[in-house]
């Protein structure tokens, strides 16, 4: 058994850096422009890389420390060692066990399908169109398409069907990742979460931001479908999902061991 291990930052704290917050400003400007300009989201996306970046080298591939100098003339007293690092943490995290990621990249891509097919049908049937939907969605990032009529909105757009597969498809692998992690915490009805948990969460975050975020699908939107459609990709993410094999999760180990990172001061053998 190695030595127990002396307590984390007890000789020194990481260096002060601006990284996070430039990283926050950017997500802020980033979001801000859909309902404002493009303009901000340009600005909040190159903060966002800059600060991101700033952040990073902050931590790898070596933190940055600072020394702790003792204060007052007193010895310097440091906190009890830890105990090795091997040893199993009485602490349990959930989920303990999780579904792997890529169930969830494929999960979110058959559930983004079926909801697609949900809202064509609903523009087929209820305007004629099965561009219209597909023109509603791009909306969320452009509020000017508010300000256009119906015959506007119903025809086909290239560039408008390339930001709403864009924005879809993002969105569906996103949520999907979330669904690797949601369904182990309902290990009796996991489907639960996918057929009526995750459709009513879903829906009711988008009738209180539709307004703000997408003004000309809150003319058009008609909720019955709405709420098919989430219906119809919690379903089939959810079923998709489930079908993997659960593997467990790397508790109690640190992001370096997660990432498989070495110690660059040759302190030691590789996290």
């Amino acid at each position: 058994m190695s030595e127990p291990r002396e307590a984390p930052y007890s000789r020194a704290i990481p260096t002060p850096t601006g990284g996070p917050l430039v990283t926050a400003f950017g997500v802020a400007m980033l979001f801000a422009g859909i309902v404002t300009n493009i303009a901000a989201s340009v600005i909040g996306a190159i903060a966002f890389a800059i600060g991101g970046v700033w952040w990073f080298r902050e931590v790898f591939p070596r933190e940055q420390l600072e020394a702790i100098e003792p204060t007052g003339g007193q010895s310097e007293v440091l906190p009890p060692p830890l105990p090795d690092r091997e040893a199993p943490s009485k602490r349990l995290v959930l989920p303990v066990e999780i579904h792997p990621y890529r169930a969830g990249v494929l999960g979110g891509l058959a559930g983004g399908a079926a909801m697609a097919a949900v809202a064509a049908a609903w523009g087929i049937v209820k305007h004629g169109s099965l561009w219209l939907p597909i023109n509603l969605l791009a909306g969320a990032v452009n509020p000017s398409m508010a300000a256009l009529g119906e015959p506007e909105l119903a025809a086909f757009d290239g560039g408008w069907l390339a930001i709403a597969c864009l924005i879809h498809l993002v969105l569906s692998i996103g949520t999907g990742l979330l669904f690797t992690v949601a369904l182990p915490m309902m290990p009796r009805r996991p489907m639960l979460f996918g057929v009526v948990v995750a459709p009513v969460i879903l829906t009711a975050l988008s009738w209180s931001t539709m307004g703000i975020v997408n003004p000309a699908l809150e003319e058009f939107i008609s909720w019955p479908w709405f709420v098919a459609s989430q219906v119809a990709f919690g379903a089939v993410c959810g079923f998709m999902v489930n079908r993997f094999e659960m593997v467990p999760t790397m508790r109690g180990t640190s992001l370096a061991a997660r990432l498989r990172v070495e110690r660059s001061d040759g302190g030691g053998e590789p996290s």
